[in-house]
């Protein structure tokens, strides 16, 4: 299992930054191994909305279905699932003095055979991770001005 946390800041009220992060399909814009994120069904987003996503890691690519778990005013969990994996991408919010502090943790856990490649994955998950450090305030200050 590969566990990645990181902290990091935007300009913009927690309000705003939570209604544009629920959308997983914004992934697209601060995830850097995400190519494509649409959202499953209609309606307003909350807990059980799902998305397909399609990634791309170390040259391949993958598909997994995301579901929105938990949607608090302080905290966002979408789990990621497909044959091979399972992942969680948690975002805690918290304000701060004109800005919004954003935690986020992903957890990977391989499934089967791919169990094995997960020591040798480590460091490009937390070279992800150090890339979302810059993706994810860049693409929030893009939608929210």
């Amino acid at each position: 299992m590969i566990h990645v946390t990181r902290t990091l800041a935007v300009p913009h009220p927690l309000e705003k930054v939570m209604a544009y992060l629920a959308d997983f399909a914004h992934a697209v814009d601060w995830d850097p191994g995400t190519v494509s994120c649409e959202r499953l069904g209609e309606g307003a987003i909350g807990e059980g909305s799902r998305w397909h996503n399609v990634s791309e890691f170390r040259g391949r690519r993958t598909e997994l279905t995301y579901r929105l778990d938990t949607y608090t005013p302080d905290r966002l969990v979408f789990s990621g699932v497909n044959k091979t994996a399972e992942t969680s991408d948690g975002l805690t919010f918290a304000p701060g003095a004109g800005s919004t502090h954003i935690t986020y943790r992903a957890t990977i856990r391989f499934k089967g055979l791919a169990t094995l490649a997960s020591p040798f994955l480590r460091r490009e998950f937390e070279r992800l991770g150090d890339e979302i450090t810059t993706t994810m305030p860049r693409a929030v200050t893009q939608a929210l001005g």
